[in-house]
């Protein structure tokens, strides 16, 4: 996985807490919202010290479960074989390739990928440091990349009225945490990849 700013680093945003695996309610109270795989985004942004590389994660299915305008659980999984690379440099398809090898996501072995929510609180902690600053919720879920589940915690900017829900975060996470560990060794020099990956999600999701 291959940002942004000066000195090509990470694009600022609110870093994502991470810690094991948590319990997934199975069968969370409320109203199903379906993830609409058209209008959501699950973009990317990966950095290394002399360039930046940016794509998207399709989304392929999702629910989203809601009560009393509160969201309950859910969770939406990820097309990692048809991932993308976007920036427009000549070797996109070799990257996109790479990518897609043991190297990164050994998308062969494991197809998808998968966000489970766990909780999401109204309001925000430390909310003068944060970088997103209309988020208005907390969200907790566990992301499975390959083998690998793990919790990750983030604010959110979470919007819904009777039929609709509109959820947008911004953050950065450590894919070392998932045993997606290629390139990240600083005596590699220019050909260093930073662990830190910047995750922009957009999730439009609708009452059945």
């Amino acid at each position: 996985l291959v940002s942004t700013a000066a000195c090509n680093n990470a694009p600022k945003a609110d870093e994502a807490q991470t810690a094991e695996a948590q319990k997934v309610q199975e069968a969370p109270m409320g109203t199903n919202f379906a993830v609409d795989n058209q209008k959501s985004t699950l973009s990317w942004i990966g950095t290394k010290p002399v360039g930046k590389h940016d794509g998207i994660f399709p989304i392929s299915t999702g629910m989203i479960s809601v009560a009393n305008n509160n969201i309950t659980g859910g969770r939406f999984d990820i097309d990692m074989v048809n991932l993308k690379v976007l920036d427009g440099g000549e070797g996109n398809e070799k990257l996109q390739g790479h990518l897609k090898s043991a190297d990164f996501f050994d998308v062969t072995k494991y197809p998808n990928a998968r966000f489970e929510i766990t909780s999401v609180a109204a309001g925000v902690t430390d909310s003068k440091d944060l970088v997103m600053k209309d988020a208005t919720h907390t969200v907790t879920g566990n992301l499975t990349l390959k083998d690998s589940t793990k919790s990750v915690t983030f604010p959110a900017k979470v919007g819904m009225n009777g039929n609709s829900l509109i959820a947008d975060a911004d953050f950065n996470i450590d894919r070392t945490q998932w045993g997606i560990v290629y390139g990240n060794d600083k005596s590699l020099g220019d050909k260093f990849i930073r662990p830190e990956v910047n995750i922009k999600l957009h999730i439009e999701a609708n009452k059945q």
